[in-house]
């Protein structure tokens, strides 16, 4: 590697972790102060760095830039295709993947179970907010202020006699799933299926899509499934990793 380049990186390196002053960085570099001048003026002309009134340098805007744009250009379906995989293979249930597209929750995945029972569900097709573990998931990620105009539009098709029928008890539902970060399809979809998602989230904490696991109650009962959840949150976890995501450490 080119010398030069190798102590450009090092800087951006060191300046990572908190701003330095010209001093401390030739220090670290162990060459002359003239040389990592240089270096530093390069990368401030280009973006890289910039420099605060009493001469300490800090990470610039056009590190921000490309790391958004790479955390932008990751496909959440290809980053999510090998945990799904997992998942699927580790319990032998029906997995899915879905995100928000223009007001509807989108499958963009599905694997299926290893047993003869299918879903209704197929790659492509809109999946209902109101009664699906994964609408409820991405719907309650949205801002709060959207979320009655979305609830007084929905249509309420009823499924089952568990579907939620009414604006209010989805509103009600969505604020049960923000608050504890995962959703139910109590045999609300499909008479005979329980269901558990979580969000999957990108780089910026945005949650980009959601996923979930699917079972017939004649294999595993409404608490069975529930039981499963910190493996669909483990292989979300996992995703939302990928695309460049790190939760917050807890105080």
């Amino acid at each position: 590697m080119s010398q030069s380049l190798l102590r450009a990186l090092t800087i951006l390196g060191e300046l990572g972790e908190e701003p330095k002053s010209l001093d401390q960085l030739a220090t670290r570099l162990g060459v002359h102060k003239s040389t990592v001048l240089r270096l530093l003026q390069t990368m401030e002309g280009e973006r890289f760095v910039t420099h605060d009134a009493e001469h300490r340098y800090r990470l610039g805007s056009k590190l921000f830039e490309l790391a958004n744009r790479s955390l932008e250009g990751r496909d959440v379906r290809t980053a999510a295709r090998p945990h799904l995989s997992a998942l699927n293979a580790a319990t032998g249930q029906t997995v899915h993947l879905a995100t928000y597209e223009s007001g509807e929750a989108v499958y963009i995945d599905k694997l299926d179970a290893t047993h003869s029972v299918r879903m209704y569900s197929r790659i492509g097709r809109p999946a209902a907010l109101h009664c699906t573990a994964v609408g409820k998931v991405l719907v309650s990620a949205l801002p709060h202020e959207q979320w009655r105009g979305i609830a007084e539009g929905l249509e309420y098709k009823a499924f089952t006699d568990r579907t939620i029928r009414t604006p209010e008890q989805y509103l009600a539902e969505l604020e049960l799933v923000a608050a504890q970060g995962y959703a139910e399809d109590h045999e609300e979809h499909e008479s005979f299926i329980n269901c558990v998602a979580v969000p999957i989230r990108n780089g910026t904490g945005t949650v980009v899509a959601a996923l979930s696991m699917s079972v017939p109650d004649m294999l595993l009962d409404h608490d069975q499934v529930l039981a499963m959840l910190p493996q669909v949150r483990t292989a979300a976890d996992a995703v939302s990793t990928e695309l460049g995501w790190s939760p917050t450490p807890e105080k």
